[in-house]
């Protein structure tokens, strides 16, 4: 749930009025002299702050999650605007209407074709949809515009896991991991949903386990192996095996992990 743009409003203005007061007339051609206008006390008139607009509405109703009122607001200001074309897609997306989020999404493309964060919406959408070629070309795209982006690699990587290119898909992850250890915690961006199967779900996480490995957080790695070992993707054997997870030996967590394994 491509996070959403801050909120715009005008900061209010002030008029300052100061009030003079002058001394008599001296004479008639001589002006009075007037006091410095520091000393003179001043009130603050404030200005009508603007309504808010359609997008800034459609903003707010997006983050309490009324998406369908968002795309409601978004549609007075979407002609021309890739920007709000991009939120009404995330909107449509979050309510999982796929065929609507992805012709938003082509609609921004038709503006700015060189968006980095739509190419990588509308691959999350041909993900989900298992149109993962598709998907690959769209995060090829974006990491063209922008490589660093962490987010990207990492939904690159699950794409090519889905596609059982559990290699490539390791790599991909170690550089998004590299970028940002955090990646795999929760995400408020649109990414791709796990691969249906559970062969497919057991490869991707534990793959994710290697790259949690890699990036130091044992704990979560663990959990990753977990899920993978209940999965079927790999066995204890297999597991201690794996030159990846030696550091994890000894740790007390990973070794009731074994144990229970051993004993089903």
């Amino acid at each position: 749930m491509l996070p959403l743009d801050e909120r715009r409003w005008l900061p209010a203005s002030a008029l300052l009025a100061v009030l003079l007061s002058a001394s008599p007339v001296l004479h008639p051609q001589v002006p009075a002299e007037v006091p410095p206008p520091a000393q003179q006390p001043a009130r603050i008139i404030p200005t009508l702050q603007p309504p808010p607009t359609p997008e800034e509405i459609g903003d707010s109703l997006m983050a309490h999650q009324r998406y369908q009122a968002a795309i409601q607001s978004y549609k007075k200001v979407a002609t021309g605007s890739a920007t709000v074309l991009n939120k009404m897609g995330i909107a449509h997306q979050m309510m999982f209407n796929l065929e609507d989020a992805s012709r938003c999404y082509q609609a921004s493309l038709k503006i700015d074709p060189k968006n980095p964060r739509v190419l990588n919406n509308l691959g999350t959408v041909y993900d989900s949809q298992k149109q993962y070629s598709n998907g690959e070309r769209m995060y090829r795209r974006s990491l063209k515009l922008e490589p660093g982006s962490a987010v990207v690699l990492k939904n690159l990587g699950t794409n090519l896991l889905a596609q059982h290119k559990y290699k490539k898909g390791w790599e991909v992850y170690k550089s998004a991991l590299a970028i940002d250890p955090k990646i795999f915690e929760a995400s408020g961006n649109p990414r791709v949903e796990n691969p249906a199967t559970v062969q497919d779900r057991g490869a991707m996480n534990y793959f994710m386990a290697k790259g949690c490995v890699r990036a130091g957080m044992n704990e979560r790695a663990i959990e990753y192996l977990r899920m993978a070992l209940n999965e079927g993707f790999t066995n204890t054997k297999k597991l201690l095996a794996d030159t990846e997870f030696a550091s994890l030996r000894g740790i007390p967590a990973f070794e009731q992990l074994l144990a229970a394994q051993r004993a089903q």
